[in-house]
């Protein structure tokens, strides 16, 4: 399910750049063409469609990566995914004070 959810994105991302090209920000491009008198087959408002078009692969694009994120893997299940988390492990041995050297007093300077 997962590499249909990464197939979907791909082409959803492929299809929204050539929507984006094919768009003028002046009003030009694909949209200037039919913009004219004369109504080629009764396409009025290209821009219409393709700022349509747009906004639908946007908005698919958000709610696949959402589904594809919530049907992740999730950090407390151990099962298949991402292993390169790094688990913290214990030390094996825990630090220990110095030994005392037998025979060996404190030195405790009482002349002056």
């Amino acid at each position: 399910m997962q590499t249909l959810l990464i197939i979907l994105i791909i082409l959803a991302c492929i299809l929204l750049s050539f929507l984006v090209l094919i768009q003028n920000p002046k009003g030009g491009g694909l949209a200037a063409g039919f913009a004219g008198g004369t109504n080629l087959m009764g396409v009025k408002r290209t821009g219409d469609i393709l700022e349509k078009g747009t906004w639908g692969l946007v908005i698919a694009i958000m709610v696949f990566s959402l589904i594809l994120n919530v049907m992740g893997p999730s950090t407390g299940t151990s099962g298949g995914g991402l292993t390169d988390q790094i688990t913290p492990t214990a030390p094996a041995t825990s630090p220990v004070p110095p030994a005392e050297i037998p025979g060996a007093t404190q030195d405790t300077d009482t002349t002056q």
